[in-house]
């Protein structure tokens, strides 16, 4: 292949590379071995994962075209494949390629295979927005590969992002223990409560500053995208029942946290158990929506979960037709702690973590009346900036990661 055939392809990639902010980083940057043969970086739709990419290749090649980057769903793949590309890199010196949205790319996971197995000094750092695709790959890449998943914004990323505190994270055992001196700390010189507001409504994707006033219709856009393009890409799916997710989630998006009655949403959706969990199960891997049971998750074997939730306070403003703020609560404390803890069900409280950890999630007239007298129980308490004893603030759970 020539040169003057990859020209757009790399057009694209020096336009992209052009736009770059180094000044801010995801979470997730620093916990990447990027000397690693192969990774695979998924997560949601809007999280960041193509600015990690192309930021990693800023910083690390003075010369940009010493590496190559590709989004897999580009033009250019209608008429080339990746080998091609794979083996024109190699012949011009080129031992390492990034590959952003591999699941647009048909027979991407044999792909892959065939370049870490035939190219033995080609390193690969891949990317795709959907993590069903990645889990259901068509061959075993699990020996050849480190997989990490990059989540939405929390709230300090969000401050960090707008310039308005830097703050490293607070593993959750410093932040029960010490939460009224690390608030001090942080929210010196700050209204921290009309930040928090902004963030649930907006701060979880970090395209919200390009899309400005748009940026609920991109969000439902984004979520759209997932349904009819990327659960399609996952398995044979009619068009029927692509219907039926829409229906599925504007059902849950109007009474979220929504405790299920299986019988009687499988019935309005006109479908059965097994359909039903695989499409709830489909929507929470893609982190459209969040599943709280009372047991250990098997995604081998699925069963009702006891609550639903959609996946973060930004989905709830976007679907929504009113926001509850007592839920809103809850789906905040989810999607932080989701992120890096086990969360349960408990039989009293709202969420059991860890295994231990016991909290009750609500404003700042909630009382210990539900989780009275049990060992490790908290209130996660909103409209706060300082607590103190076991009552913490609702926003400091933003500071976990």
């Amino acid at each position: 292949m020539e040169q003057i055939e990859l020209q757009p392809l790399l057009e694209n990639y020096h336009r992209k590379v052009s736009k770059v902010d180094l000044r801010f980083k995801r979470y997730l940057y620093n916990q990447i071995n990027w000397d690693a043969r192969m990774i695979g970086i998924k997560g949601a739709r809007g999280v960041g994962k193509t600015t990690m990419l192309l930021q990693h290749i800023v910083e690390n090649y003075e010369n940009i075209d010493k590496t190559l980057y590709a989004s897999l769903d580009d033009l250019w793949f209608v008429s080339h494949t990746l080998m091609d590309l794979i083996d024109w890199a190699y012949q011009h010196g080129i031992t390492r390629v990034y590959l952003d949205e591999v699941h647009r790319y048909d027979q991407w996971s044999v792909c892959l295979k065939n370049i870490y197995d035939n190219y033995p000094d080609m390193s690969i750092v891949y990317t795709s927005s959907s993590l069903l695709i990645m889990d259901n790959a068509k061959v075993d890449l699990s020996r050849r590969q480190t997989i990490y998943t990059l989540y939405g914004m929390s709230f300090r990323e969000y401050l960090d992002f707008e310039g308005i505190v830097k703050c490293a994270p607070i593993p959750l055992e410093d932040l029960l223990c010490n939460h009224v001196n690390l608030a001090i700390q942080i929210i010196r010189g700050i209204k921290i409560i009309p930040l928090f507001e902004s963030y649930l409504s907006h701060g979880y994707y970090p395209f919200y500053q390009e899309a400005g006033e748009d940026f609920m219709i991109r969000l439902r856009e984004t979520v759209s995208v997932v349904i009819d393009a990327d659960l399609p890409s996952v398995e044979r799916i009619s068009f029927e029942t692509l219907q039926k997710v829409r229906k599925l989630l504007m059902i849950i998006s109007e009474h979220v946290p929504f405790e299920p009655n299986m019988s009687q949403l499988w019935k309005e959706l006109s479908t059965n158990n097994e359909l039903g969990l695989r499409m709830l199960y489909a929507l929470e891997k893609a982190m459209i929506l969040g599943l709280l049971t009372s047991k250990i998750k098997n995604y081998k074997y699925l069963h009702k979960p006891d609550k639903i939730f959609l996946g973060n306070s930004n989905l709830m403003h976007a679907l929504c037709t009113r926001t509850n703020k007592g839920n809103e609560r809850e789906t905040f404390f989810f999607s932080q702690l989701n992120v890096e803890h086990e969360l349960k069900l408990p039989k009293q409280g709202d969420f059991l973590v860890d295994n231990k950890y016991l909290f009750e999630v609500g404003g700042h007239r909630k009382t210990f009346d539900q989780i009275a007298d049990i060992p490790d129980s908290y209130l996660a308490i909103d409209d706060t900036e300082i607590g103190h004893g076991s009552r913490i603030p609702l926003w400091m759970f933003g500071f976990l990661y």
